[in-house]
């Protein structure tokens, strides 16, 4: 509960307590928020080629995942495995932007090892999905 005491007024805002997330829905916005670091420096035709394929592809998978956090456990599946793909579009064309020398190598290597561990995340929350949940 908040109390904000102002001269002319006293307001009582009652805020609902923060939601937690699963953990790869922290590690997705840390990366991206890096990946928009490294998008800036782009020259202007690459940003707005490549590197905004890879931005939809990063809010794409970010909107998914956000959105399969609400979604009861026989629906995630299939939306899991969507998200999967998009974020296997994003590692593809971070990958090209780095053979094609738009992102410096330590840049890269440092972003893919973040990239690396969220598919991890991603895998292993379908994996766990999978076992909880029964076949039809």
């Amino acid at each position: 509960m908040i109390v904000l005491n102002k001269p002319w007024t006293n307001i009582l805002l009652k805020l609902p307590p923060p939601r937690t997330f699963p953990q790869v829905i922290t590690r997705l916005k840390e990366t991206y928020r890096v990946w928009m670091s490294i998008h800036r420096d782009f020259p202007k035709v690459e940003r707005l080629g490549i590197g905004n394929k890879i931005e939809q592809a990063f809010l794409n998978c970010l909107e998914l995942v956000f959105c399969l956090s609400y979604l009861p456990p026989e629906h995630k599946i299939p939306m899991l495995d969507k998200a999967i793909t998009r974020f296997d579009v994003i590692k593809f064309f971070v990958q090209l932007a780095w053979e094609s020398k738009l992102i410096p190598t330590e840049k890269y290597s440092a972003f893919t090892s973040d990239l690396e561990e969220i598919g991890r995340q991603l895998g292993g929350w379908k994996k766990g999905l999978q076992s909880k949940t029964p076949r039809p």
